[in-house]
This record gives structure tokens, C-alpha cells and sequence, in this order.
């Protein structure tokens, strides 16, 4: 009975159990980086994003008032007093609470919150549990404002400051918005033109009899194994001796015709597989091929675009090479996301907060791409496997 056509194999518990595997090792990376993209860098150098809504033991480096700032100084009782929150106003950190504390000024000696350091030359310093501290001198402060190192519990926080910086900052190096401006017009017609032309030659590949079909099919599976990297510097030479390298123009011509070969092999798989009595009943109805491909053949063969349309999104969206190569100029002015992702790890290595917003931005698209079209994607990968 177990070999009966239509019973579940013994191993589908197996299957079951990898596909939930690999859905969670690919949605653990895609969480955490959404979470750290919310947390400060204090946050993330103290513990890691799971810990997210637990407080956290953070040691922090803090800056009293700056005694040469107007107001922050004040004479009473002849001694010179500057009070105030190490957390800032209110509390930067909300109700963070200290638990041991030092100075430099003392070698970072250790204190429990309340106890008073002595800074040399009767200048002293005591901080309490919440922040708060007081400073006293004889004589009048100056310089910067005294350095004072604390352990602290830290409840949970959440900003969207990194986003705000990544977004809408005015700076260049920052800045991922106009990056974001830039990788749409590279992706969207570089999306679109592989599909038109492609689905024209799918369609005269599939049902239009023509000397040397077979060697043109043939061909066009041969170049899916041309490695991308062998066509780049002498397609570069051609853009730039007919005056479009360097140019979205460039790198338009240069995604369409590094995605043809798989957009035209998947699109006449499919379209080889439709019903043949439909076309043949529309020529005898005396339909031309056009208005057979355009009335017929597209709206049967969408999950077929829709599926290369994915594929072609994100390899285009996610590509560094092709935009190297044949985009970016010297000013950086038509950088992509991605490049703009590289140049934030060489000047922001230190920064993860902003390195997983920008990380999180760039991959934010994709993902509505990929789910909202989804369903079209194992429909056309199994385009022409069935007969």
C-alpha cells in the first residue's frame, strides 16, 4: 500500500523538516538586521539584536558640562558648581542606572553611585545612580568638560535616527536617498527591455518556422554558460567608442544583454508549451502573428514574465560589477546602492547602525518584489518541463 500513487513518502517529514530549516536561516540574518537598523551603537556594541528588549550592562564613556559654555558654571557660596545629567537632558538613555562609575582624572578609579571623587586641586565630582551629578571648585573651571566612565544598566531603545541620517541626511557619504533614486532608474528599464525584446524572439523561436531555428536555440543556450566577467572590458571598449560608456544609457544595453539568453531560453519554454490548437485556430480565423502574440501568447505567458522579471530585479537591483563598470563616474553623482553600501564600510566601518540600515534599505525593495510576485515564480521555473 505504501507504493500507491498518491500516498505521502516516509520522507516527508524530512523534506518538512528542511524547508523550515532553511526558512529560518534565512529569516534570522533578515531580523536581526532589521532590529539593529532601530538600536543605537551603544546598543549594538553591547549586546547582540536578540537581547533587544531586555536591559543591558553597557559601559559608556560620558562628557559633564562644558565648564566654558555660558551658564553651565555657577558661583555659589564661593565655590564654582556645574550640575546637570551625564544622559543628558532628561535622560538620553531613559531610566539607564549606574552601578559603578571613575574618572580619568584618578586613573578611572572605581565608585558606587553617590561616592565623591576627588579630581586634585579641591575640584571634586559625585555622581549618582540616575546620572545626575554635581561638580564643585574653588576656582573658576575651564577646558572641556570632565570625562567620566560608567557601567550602566540600560532599559531598551529604539530610534529611528539611523534612518532619518540614511535617508535624509545632507551628507554625501551618508546619504543612501539619492543611491536609492539611482538604483530605480538603473533596475526598472533594465527590467523592462530584456522582457520586450525577449518575448518577441520566445515567440518566433516557439511557433514561426524559419531556416536555422535550431541553431539559434542552440545558441542561445550556449551563451547562458558565457561568463559575464569575460564580455565586461570588451563591451566597455564598444560603449565607450560609440560615446554611450559610463552613461545609464551603458548600463541599460549592458543588463539587457547579459539577461537575454536566460530571458529568451525561459520565455519559449513556456510559450512552446501552450495549447497549439489556440494558434492554430487564430490563423484560421486569419489573425496575424502580431495580434497572435500580442492577444494571445502574452497574457497566457505572464507567470513566465513575471517569473524572469524577478530574477532579472533583484540580479540588477543587487549588482556591484556591471554598475562599476559601466556607471559610476568619477564624481559619484550616478552611484548605486550597492557601491554606496561599500564606500559606508570603508568611511563607517565602526558604525553598524548604519551599515544595517543601509543594508536593510537596499534589501527592502527586493523583498516586496520577490513576495508580491511569488507565486509566479515556481510556475515559471517549471515552464516547459511538463508536456
Amino acid at each position: 500500500m505504501d507504493n500507491i500513487a498518491g500516498t505521502k513518502s516516509g520522507l516527508s517529514w524530512a523534506v518538512h523538516i528542511s524547508v523550515v530549516a532553511l526558512v529560518i536561516l534565512w529569516l534570522f540574518p533578515t531580523v536581526g538586521l532589521f532590529v539593529s537598523s532601530f538600536r543605537t551603537a551603544d546598543q549594538i556594541s553591547a549586546s547582540g539584536w536578540w537581547q533587544s528588549l531586555f536591559a543591558t550592562e553597557q559601559n559608556q564613556t560620558l562628557r559633564a558640562g562644558d565648564p566654558d559654555d555660558e551658564g553651565v558654571q555657577v558661583l555659589t557660596d564661593g565655590v564654582y558648581v556645574i550640575e546637570g545629567n551625564l544622559f543628558g537632558a532628561g535622560g538620553e538613555t531613559g531610566d539607564a542606572n549606574i552601578s559603578v562609575w571613575g574618572t580619568s582624572s584618578r586613573a578611572i578609579d572605581a565608585y558606587v553611585p553617590g561616592e565623591t571623587a576627588d579630581l586634585g586641586d579641591g575640584e571634586t565630582i559625585t555622581v549618582q545612580a540616575n546620572g545626575d551629578y554635581v561638580q564643585t571648585s574653588p576656582v573658576e573651571m575651564s577646558g572641556r568638560g570632565q570625562r567620566v566612565f560608567v557601567t550602566a544598566e540600560t532599559p531598551p531603545e529604539f530610534t529611528a535616527d539611523n534612518y532619518q541620517q540614511v535617508l535624509l541626511s545632507d551628507n554625501a557619504t551618508d546619504s543612501m536617498a539619492k543611491a536609492f533614486f539611482n538604483t530605480l532608474t538603473v533596475t526598472i528599464p533594465a527590467t523592462i527591455i530584456p522582457i520586450v525584446i525577449a518575448a518577441f524572439a520566445a515567440y518566433a523561436l516557439a511557433w514561426m518556422d524559419f531556416p536555422g531555428r535550431a541553431l539559434l536555440i542552440a545558441f542561445v543556450v550556449a551563451l547562458l554558460v558565457v561568463p559575464l566577467q569575460l564580455a565586461l572590458i570588451p563591451l566597455l571598449r564598444l560603449h565607450l567608442g560609440i560615446g554611450i560608456g559610463k552613461g545609464y544609457l551603458g548600463v541599460w544595453l549592458a543588463h539587457t544583454g547579459f539577461g537575454m539568453p536566460l530571458a529568451i531560453y525561459l520565455l519559449r519554454n513556456y510559450m512552446v508549451g501552450l495549447p497549439r490548437d489556440i494558434i492554430e485556430n487564430a490563423k484560421v480565423d486569419g489573425a496575424t502573428d502580431f495580434q497572435i502574440f500580442t492577444k494571445i501568447i502574452l497574457p497566457l505567458s505572464f507567470p513566465a514574465l513575471a517569473s524572469f522579471a524577478i530574477f532579472q530585479f533583484l540580479w540588477t537591483w543587487n549588482d556591484l560589477l556591471v554598475a562599476k563598470v559601466f556607471l559610476i563616474d568619477a564624481t559619484g553623482q550616478t552611484t548605486v546602492m550597492t557601491n554606496q553600501i561599500v564606500e559606508l564600510l570603508g568611511t563607517r566601518g565602526g558604525n553598524w547602525e548604519i551599515l544595517s540600515t543601509a543594508a536593510f534599505v537596499s534589501i527592502s525593495v527586493p523583498l516586496i518584489v520577490f513576495f508580491a510576485m511569488q507565486k509566479y515564480l515556481v510556475r515559471g521555473l517549471l515552464a516547459g518541463s511538463v508536456k
